[in-house]
């Protein structure tokens, strides 16, 4: 059974990048995270970057990045949460391999990244507000681009990527 390449997509602190990770190792596919590689070849952190060019020109970065990774067969990759927010990549996405969404709660979401000071979209007064808000906006972007959802809840890690292969290989046995 060849999975071709799995795309992970949801908000931040979905646990794109952890599951990713540990999906990629179980299937002895390489993982790729999109923002990482942004960063390498930038040589600068994400908030370095929509400090200096915006999120539209971080969103821009994004576009390319994400049009040379889907050009990739046999990769994992997690995206960054607002990956859908462009058309051409939700296009490239569906069209390249399984889109796999990550679902939480904004609650959960945010215990996950409440302390953690790389994500400028949440550099506010209010962050819990602005992941209802990012919840709000992309949830049907999320759900309409999504071959396979997962809610992610509480369970472990080690859980979460049993059940999404067990979901996985339900759907690439019924493609084949």
């Amino acid at each position: 059974m060849n999975p071709g390449s799995v795309y992970l997509i949801g908000l931040m602190g979905a646990g794109k990048t952890t599951v990713g990770r540990l999906l990629a190792r179980r299937l002895k596919l390489p993982f790729y995270d999109s923002d990482q590689e942004i960063e390498r070849r930038c040589g600068v952190k994400i908030p370095v970057i929509f400090e200096i060019e915006g999120e539209a020109g971080f969103r821009a970065r994004e576009e390319q990045v994400i049009a040379e990774l889907t050009t990739v067969n046999g990769i994992v990759l997690a995206t960054g949460g607002g990956v859908v927010l462009g058309e051409d990549n939700r296009r490239r996405l569906a069209a390249g391999g399984t889109v796999v969404y990550l679902n939480a709660r904004p609650e959960d979401l945010y215990e996950r990244v409440c302390n953690d000071r790389n994500r400028p979209l949440l550099a506010r007064a209010d962050p819990l507000a602005r992941l209802r808000q990012l919840h709000g906006e992309r949830d049907a972007l999320y759900r309409a681009t999504a071959d396979v959802i997962v809610d992610t809840g509480a369970q472990s890690v080690q859980i979460l990527t049993r059940e999404l292969l067990d979901k996985l290989e339900e759907r690439w046995k019924a493609s084949a």
